[in-house]
């Protein structure tokens, strides 16, 4: 089997990839020049099961297979990368965390919603002084009465302002700490917020240069109550748990880079070989046809890596390393690929009308979203055992 898939992950692929180029496709411009997450399809993708392949079926999932869930996520972003971020940051980076470090009660009263795409969750880490450096965090949470006050802002959060978002996980200061060298930090926890909620505020949605079906806000907390039980693993754990979120949601936005890269490669395939210039196809052309060769190239080098991730993941290995390494080749390959296939494409890769001109805008963000291409270089370094250059440990 190609990559190590099973007959049942081929079969997903096909499926998702069937319903990605027949359901999605036809209506991605439209919905991208509108800025509107179609729900309808959000729906239909829930009925599917694609928002609980990686939950297990006692909480209303299909899996947990990581990686059919990013099998599915791949096939989606071939054709509309919005929608792919709206299924990978819904489950990878909200309902992932609940699962690993939710109650039994958090888990049967949030997840299943979750994995019949009913409901989406948020994920509220990033601040404006607390990005790369999520230690950085400024909002705070104080224990009173019974109930954490949550004083803050987020920003850039995926699936935050939704018609169907029912929670977002928020990460705070709850205290300080103090490290190994004996310096001291912030302690940061998480906390689950069911929203709306008094006191929170969903700011007006960015202006973003691409990925414009896809939701995202800031968001202001003030005085937000929520009870005692509402935190979200151990108290002080926050950090460490987001780290270790974020490593398994690299993973998944990986394969979504990925998708972008083998969308690019197939839109630039088909129209090279239609487009006829100067008697000939456009692909005949050398050049052209080695273009396309290096598309292929970095298609498979990045799906090896997240596929070789997603495996390291799930027999239980350090896979750290491995996330990194395929998020940085999965971007680094969707931007490339899109360079190409607009280049191709010449005029027409200009058009929004185009899939390839929507690729070319929205592969920009993925060498920055879920950590950026400078931070997965640190996290490569330290992992071979580099130390000094502003690199340390989390």
């Amino acid at each position: 089997m190609p990559y190590g898939f099973t007959p049942e992950h081929l079969a997903l692929a096909e499926k998702v990839r069937t319903f990605a180029d027949t359901v999605v496709r036809p209506v991605a411009y439209e919905y991208d020049t509108r800025r509107e997450l179609p729900y309808e399809i959000i729906a239909e993708m829930g009925a599917m099961g694609l928002f609980g392949l990686a939950l297990p079926p006692e909480y209303g999932g299909t899996g947990p297979d990581y990686t059919a869930f990013c099998l599915a996520v791949e096939q989606i972003a071939r054709v509309d990368q919005s929608l792919a971020v709206t299924l990978e940051a819904g489950i990878g980076l909200s309902a992932v965390p609940l699962l690993r470090f939710g109650t039994e009660e958090q888990k049967r009263t949030w997840l299943p919603s979750l994995a019949r795409g009913a409901a989406l969750a948020a994920f509220g880490l990033t601040e404006a002084d607390a990005g790369s450096d999520a230690s950085g965090t400024r909002t705070t949470a104080e224990l009173i009465d019974g109930h954490w006050v949550i004083n803050g802002t987020k920003q850039f959060i995926t699936n935050s302002g939704t018609a169907i978002t029912t929670l977002i996980t928020v990460t705070a200061v709850t205290g300080e700490r103090t490290r190994s060298d004996g310096t001291t930090a912030p302690e940061l926890s998480a906390f689950l917020v069911p929203v709306p909620a008094e006191g929170v505020e969903v700011g007006p949605a960015y202006d973003k240069v691409g990925w414009h079906t896809s939701d995202t806000h800031p968001l202001t907390f003030t005085d937000v109550r929520v009870p005692e039980e509402n935190l979200l693993g151990e108290r002080g754990r926050g950090y460490a748990n987001a780290v270790a979120c974020l490593d398994e949601g690299r993973i998944a936005f990986a394969a979504l880079c990925t998708g972008a890269a083998q969308g690019c490669l197939e839109e630039a395939l088909r129209h090279s070989q239609e487009r006829e210039v100067f008697g000939r196809a456009l692909s005949a052309n050398q050049h052209v046809a080695f273009t396309l060769a290096r598309m292929q190239a970095r298609v498979h080098t990045a799906r090896l890596a997240w596929v070789e991730a997603a495996r390291l993941m799930e027999v239980g290995e350090r896979f750290k390393m491995a996330a990194s390494l395929a998020k940085l080749l999965g971007a680094e390959s969707a931007v490339a690929n899109a360079h190409d296939a607009s280049q191709i494409f010449g005029g027409y890769g200009f058009l929004n009308e185009n899939l390839v001109a929507r690729h070319y805008r929205d592969a920009k963000v993925l060498e920055v979203g879920e950590g950026t291409t400078e931070v997965q270089l640190g996290v490569i370094a330290r992992e071979l055992g580099v130390t000094g250059a502003g690199l340390r440990r989390t």
